[in-house]
């Protein structure tokens, strides 16, 4: 059975670092592209960063250019995102997804209906 199980996620204060893993389960979670997104109520769900093994890239949304930094191990099955200089608009629940096939992932890594296995989330709230 597929599962994505995310983990890392807290209280932190502005300026601060946290790191986000997403361990895999069931399947070769590096086989495809691997996403975080992030999502607050009310608002769309918003992709934050993306990894593409095939590809050889990583993909960054402009809120967190600089500041964000995906990577993945692939013997552990797992993908992780390293925040620093975190800010409160990045408060949010942020999930990762593993992507469908696609022949040109880059081009659309931040369409949420493009993934096909997602984690429950975790919670990642920054206040003073």
């Amino acid at each position: 059975q597929v599962q994505l199980v995310e983990s890392g996620g807290g209280l932190v204060q502005p300026g601060g670092s946290l790191r986000l893993s997403c361990a895999a389960s069931g399947l070769a979670l590096h086989s495809r592209g691997v996403a975080w997104f992030r999502q607050v109520p009310g608002k769309e769900r918003e992709a934050v960063s993306a990894i593409s093994r095939s590809a050889g890239s990583t993909y960054y949304a402009d809120s967190v250019k600089g500041r964000f930094t995906i990577s993945g191990e692939n013997l552990k099955n797992t993908v992780y995102l390293q925040m620093n200089s975190l800010k409160p608009e990045d408060t949010a629940v942020y999930y990762c997804a593993r992507a469908r096939r696609m022949a040109t992932y880059g081009a659309y890594w931040m369409d949420s209906s493009r993934y096909n296995f997602w984690g429950q989330g975790t919670q990642v709230t920054v206040s003073s």
